[in-house]
């Protein structure tokens, strides 16, 4: 078998500077693995050079469409007015509004387009295998989106905005959680005028406002790191529902087979697609998934700093008891405590893990390796028998209610565009 010939420097991806592909190609150990790879599996490590150019310049693309919409709906009406036309819009139709701005029409029409590789049966299974995952899904989201955090590209908007950050991590978490579980409702991503596909669109129209007040914000290095939000993180989130979590889980007796991650690679391609993910290359098996991924490991720079600091840092002293809480609810909230500091233990690469002001693993770690063996009586069972594996998505389901109810204490997800940074 021939090795490829090696790109030349000018023939090289142009990544944001903070990407070290240069350091990575050049390393002995990376040059290694790649050499050990091809001749195992007859495949690079990494992904193609057609797809490394495409994911390279895809980190300084974002999303025009709702860029537009805005520009001219926010811009003219004020964001209360525009708040309400969207809202209006996404319960009762595009056709419930007496001439629409354009840009509201060009944004709906992409928005409501179900691509003709639209799969419907997979959408509907990649939805129950995140309800089934229940609140697993958080607990892992959360601790390897940590991995991420001592990115400077991905922590400073999220630093920037405030949100991910200090008393805020909570209330963040728990509206990110509030999405996963509206797009992972039956029918939520198909269903004109689900909860599902409105959460969706919210998020986008967020993503535009954050993306803008960083981008214009002095700390931000557009050079250095591409544009806040782009394409190519977006596609980075995307496997993190999807391989990334199905993998993990594992470890914790939850089972998700080659196929059904297939099936969620799919699925997290159409929320994608909803969200204004329109990559030109998103990987359709796991294996070129686990490419990306290690293109992506590899070429870290670990620039992020104090701000990546106080956002993983903050993660799990989030969960901590309340000032003022008592009895069951005090024991509940130091539970979710005791078991996100385990999560994180587990979720994170311990070398990432041990340069950071983080709770012990212990006792909760002993916990969820007690109970590992009745995890997997239970994840065998449903696999083999449907009516267990009904059951068990119903009490999942309905887990997760009650787990983010009690978390949010009677407040709402909003998913507010306008608000201010907070430095």
């Amino acid at each position: 078998m021939s090795t490829p010939m090696p790109m030349s420097r000018a023939d090289e991806p142009r990544f944001p500077e903070a990407v070290r592909y240069a350091h990575a190609v050049d390393s002995k150990a990376v040059t290694r693995a790649r050499r050990v790879a091809r001749r195992v599996t007859g495949k690079d490590l990494f992904p193609s050079e057609e797809h490394i150019r495409t994911f390279a310049a895809e980190m300084f693309t974002t999303d025009p469409v709702a860029e537009r919409f805005v520009d001219e709906v926010y811009g003219e009406l004020g964001g209360e007015a525009a708040r309400a036309l969207l809202d209006k819009a996404l319960t009762d139709g595009l056709e419930s509004i007496e001439d629409p701005p354009p840009a509201m029409v060009a944004l709906f029409a992409e928005f409501e387009n179900v691509p003709e590789w639209v799969d419907p049966a997979q959408i509907a299974e990649g939805e129950a295998i995140w309800r089934r995952w229940g609140t697993s899904l958080f607990s892992v989201a959360g601790g390897i989106t940590l991995e991420m955090y001592t990115e400077a590209a991905v922590a400073t908007p999220l630093s920037l905005a405030g949100g991910y950050a200090g008393d805020n991590a909570l209330r963040r978490f728990l509206e990110t959680a509030r999405f996963w579980i509206d797009v992972s409702e039956p029918d939520a991503l198909l269903t004109p005028g689900s909860a599902g596909r409105a959460t969706a669109m919210r998020v986008r129209v967020m993503h535009v406002w954050v993306r803008r007040t960083v981008a214009e914000h002095p700390e931000w290095d557009a050079a250095r790191w591409g544009l806040p939000i782009s394409q190519s993180y977006q596609l980075l989130t995307l496997l993190g529902g999807s391989v990334v979590p199905a993998m993990a889980l594992w470890m914790v007796g939850i089972q998700t087979s080659p196929r059904e991650i297939r099936v969620l690679l799919h699925y997290q391609r159409y929320l994608g697609h909803l969200l204004g993910v329109r990559t030109q290359w998103y990987p359709k098996s796991i294996a070129d998934s686990l490419r990306l991924l290690a293109l992506v490991n590899t070429t870290r720079s670990h620039d992020s700093g104090p701000h990546g600091a106080e956002l993983i840092e903050s993660f799990p002293a989030a969960f901590a008891p309340r000032d003022g809480h008592t009895g069951l609810r005090r024991m509940r909230e130091l539970y979710n405590a005791r078991i996100y500091a385990a999560y994180s233990a587990l979720f994170m690469m311990p070398w990432t893990r041990k340069k950071y002001d983080m709770p012990s693993a212990f006792p909760a770690i002993v916990w969820i390796a007690l109970r590992l063996p009745l995890v997997t009586i239970v994840e065998t069972a449903r696999r083999v028998c449907p009516p267990i594996s009904r059951v068990h998505e119903r009490v999942m389901r309905r887990h997760r209610e009650n787990w983010y109810a009690a978390q949010m204490e009677g407040r709402e997800a909003t998913f507010q565009t306008g608000r201010g940074l907070r430095r």
